[in-house]
């Protein structure tokens, strides 16, 4: 018959605190693998954005640039018509029956002469405009190859170390989520949030020389007597991390050292005896 996977509302206190260790020895694990590649997803990221950046700065330049030619052309145009219509204004002017009709085409030859003068300046302007994209456009070209470069070679790198670390990162994944499922929810979600916000991750720590193994701050006898009983969820009252004791969590405590006898003086040896 298939064993009946316990309730986990139904385990000892001291059977949900080992699974809690075991469950932040593994977290702990992939934590420490994720720090072996750094910065390297960030710089990737932010690569991968700069990159896209630049793609649109070009081709938003393009489009100005295009603009800039098509304005050109429409200016060279007016500039054409406006000569077309001198040229048959002064035409006109060898035919005129009278100084009214004379000064009329004199006027419209002026306006139309200081029309060509503005469409070419105008010409001048967009061309120089012209000129200054085009320099913007060649400066984050040679930006973007260089960026597109180091992208491809920060790629590289983080796929690098994925790969030596992917298959053991998925394992602890999985013994991770194993081991949840042995957890109480309510207790689980507790420790997440605590583990969420320490800094250095930790949501269960085992005492260490009479003080929290988190925050270090000194725990009453009366406390530590509590944690090694085993009988109820004890946490920090400083940091808020559940606490273990270093027996049930599988670590050594360390050896005190022993305070060397004190050596006796001849005035007290001598009235001993």
């Amino acid at each position: 018959m298939a064993k009946e996977k316990k309730d986990p509302t139904d385990l000892s206190v001291e059977q949900k605190l080992k699974a809690l260790y075991q469950l932040q020895t593994t977290l702990s694990e992939i934590d420490r693998i994720k720090t072996l590649r750094g910065e390297l997803p960030l710089e990737v990221q932010d690569l991968e954005d700069e990159v896209t950046g630049l793609h649109t700065r070009i081709e938003k330049i393009q489009k100005e640039m295009a603009e800039l030619r098509q304005a050109i052309a429409t200016k060279k145009i007016e500039i054409d018509a406006a000569r077309n219509s001198v040229a048959r204004y002064k035409e006109q002017q060898d035919n005129v029956r009278n100084n009214r009709e004379y000064d009329m085409l004199s006027k419209e030859i002026e306006f139309q002469t200081l029309e060509i003068e503005l469409c070419e300046k105008r010409i001048r302007e967009y061309t120089n405009a012209e000129k200054n994209k085009d320099e913007d456009c060649a400066r984050s070209e040679q930006l973007l190859e260089e960026r597109e470069k180091d992208l491809e070679l920060k790629k590289a790198e983080l796929e690098e170390i994925v790969a030596e670390t992917k298959q053991e990162e998925e394992k602890l994944r999985e013994k991770a989520k194993s081991l949840e499922v042995t957890i109480e929810p309510r207790l689980l979600m507790a420790f997440k949030r605590i583990r969420k916000n320490s800094r250095n991750g930790l949501g269960i720590v085992y005492v260490q020389r009479d003080a929290c193994g988190g925050c270090f701050n000194k725990i009453p006898p009366q406390r530590q007597l509590d944690i090694r009983m085993r009988k109820k969820i004890i946490v920090c009252e400083y940091c808020g991390r559940i606490m273990i004791d270093p027996e049930l969590a599988g670590v050594e405590k360390p050896v005190e050292e022993k305070a060397a006898p004190k050596r006796r003086s001849r005035k007290s040896a001598a009235a001993s005896e």
